[in-house]
């Protein structure tokens, strides 16, 4: 199975994205290698879902295989597992139709009722901060050491961006002449949105570390802050709030303005999901920017956070 990955994976490239063949190359990746971050106290990493599969004779990967598979992934990792369980479903489906590989596969063998459930479902999230958390949360993660930590969860707040799409902002990707961020998206590629102005003088307060806004060790952007970000919201008595609960915070918090639901997806990066939508709504930055700045002020006038927009970015004084 490790020659067809591989040959899959230079066939399928080209149509790919960065992250979703990243994707691809870390579950299938052999584990042990050393490692400060992520591995819960082991040092070293683990085994990608996908790896224990790869040295098997394609016509081993038989759909009891795999069952036996998901159940032993499911009950450690679920989540990753669901992920590798779709990608090997892809993969197996090229393979049946590729002209060296169609023989070795009858049907899809990873296409299972017992597959499914040994994975389970994933659980609905509704992890996100209401209009009375905001002055606590803003308190607390102001307060942080870090101020490159700080100005990202904030911003994370205000630009309703996936955390990772926020971790990849380089510095050339902001615009101030026009006031937009370049936001490289998993959907589109990328899109545009404002640069509103309490995120402006967040990021000019940063030092400029390489080619990331978010520096972290070496040319690389810092790693996704969850237990700052954990530890401000136990200050702030705020419980399960997830980064990914940030972005989805902002969509909430924007229907206190009743602002238009396509307005609020085209920043935060959906599909558009209505003909209209797909069709026959272009906003150019300047209408996003009259909602987005909206939403800001709004946010940060419940938080009770005051700032001077007229201030010259990088020196602000926050009171609260």
């Amino acid at each position: 199975m490790g020659e067809a990955w591989t040959a899959y994976l230079t066939d399928r490239r080209p149509y790919w994205g960065e992250r979703h063949y990243a994707d691809h190359e870390a579950l299938a990746r052999a584990g042990g290698q050393s490692a400060i971050r992520g591995t819960r106290g082991r040092g070293v990493t683990v085994d990608g879902p996908l790896h224990p599969l790869m040295a098997l004779p394609m016509r081993e990967l038989t759909s009891a295989r795999i069952e036996a598979w998901a159940q032993r992934e499911g009950q450690s990792r679920p989540t990753v597992a669901r992920l590798a369980w779709r990608l090997l479903r892809a993969f197996l489906a090229w393979c049946g139709e590729h002209p060296d590989y169609r023989l070795v596969t009858d049907g899809n063998p990873a296409k299972t009722r017992r597959t499914r459930e040994a994975l389970g479902k994933a659980a609905a999230k509704d992890d996100a901060l209401l209009k009375e958390q905001l002055p606590g949360w803003f308190a607390a993660v102001q307060a942080l050491r870090n101020p490159a930590q700080a100005a990202y969860l904030q911003a994370l707040l205000l630009v309703g961006a996936r955390p990772g799409e926020l971790l990849g902002l380089q510095w050339q990707d902001v615009n101030v002449q026009w006031r937009g961020l370049t936001i490289r998206d998993k959907v589109e590629g990328e899109r545009i949105i404002p640069l509103t102005p309490y995120v402006h003088h967040l990021l000019a307060g940063l030092p400029r570390r390489g080619v990331y806004v978010f520096a972290g060790d070496g040319d690389k952007p810092m790693s996704k802050p969850h237990k700052p970000h954990a530890t401000a919201c136990t200050v702030a008595g705020i419980e399960g709030l997830t980064l990914h609960g940030l972005r989805r915070s902002f969509g909430t918090l924007s229907e206190w303005l009743e602002l238009p639901a396509g307005v609020v997806a085209q920043i935060q990066g959906h599909k558009p999901s209505a003909t209209a939508e797909k069709h026959y709504r272009v906003r150019p930055l300047d209408l996003l920017r009259l909602h987005h700045e909206k939403l800001e002020s709004w946010i940060l006038e419940q938080a009770g956070v005051q700032f001077d927009a007229q201030a010259e970015p990088g020196k602000l004084r926050v009171v609260l």
